[in-house]
């Protein structure tokens, strides 16, 4: 009976976690392959420029990406792409995005130039970065 009372405590607990929805969805693929989905889907890219030893990029990926609210808008109107600037393609994007610190995030318009740039973990969360998102064009 404890078994089953552990168990169900957990899973309520962890319901709401499956509430938020899937969040900002990230495309599998290279930078390049994303620019060109961006530009035949007529959207922007969003870049999400992390490192695997930075905790701020984890706190990002864990509890901002995954909102919902979030993930509709940013999946509406971005092809998101995420990429560790130390390995595969990352040294060759850190030449041409030389970034400050992590994680940054870059929004770019289809041909990879930059519209807008947060350095940082959005202090704000899920929230403010959406307000970024919607201020892009």
């Amino acid at each position: 009976m404890k078994n089953l009372f552990v168990f169900l405590l957990a899973l309520m607990l962890s319901l709401p976690a499956f509430a938020e929805g899937d969040g900002v969805n990230f495309f599998e693929g290279t930078f390049r392959q994303a620019l060109a989905k961006a530009k035949k889907e007529k959207k922007m890219v969003m870049l999400d420029a992390y490192t695997s030893w930075c905790g701020p990029c984890k706190v990002l990926k864990n509890k901002v990406f995954p909102n919902k609210e979030l993930g509709d808008y940013i999946n509406a109107h971005f092809v998101s792409i995420g990429v560790d600037m130390e390995a595969g393609e990352g040294p060759a994007l850190a030449n041409m995005y030389p970034v400050k610190g992590y994680p940054t995030i870059l929004f770019l318009d289809a041909s990879g130039k930059i519209k807008k740039e947060i350095l940082g973990l959005p202090q704000g969360g899920a929230k403010e970065l959406l307000g970024v998102a919607k201020k892009v064009k």
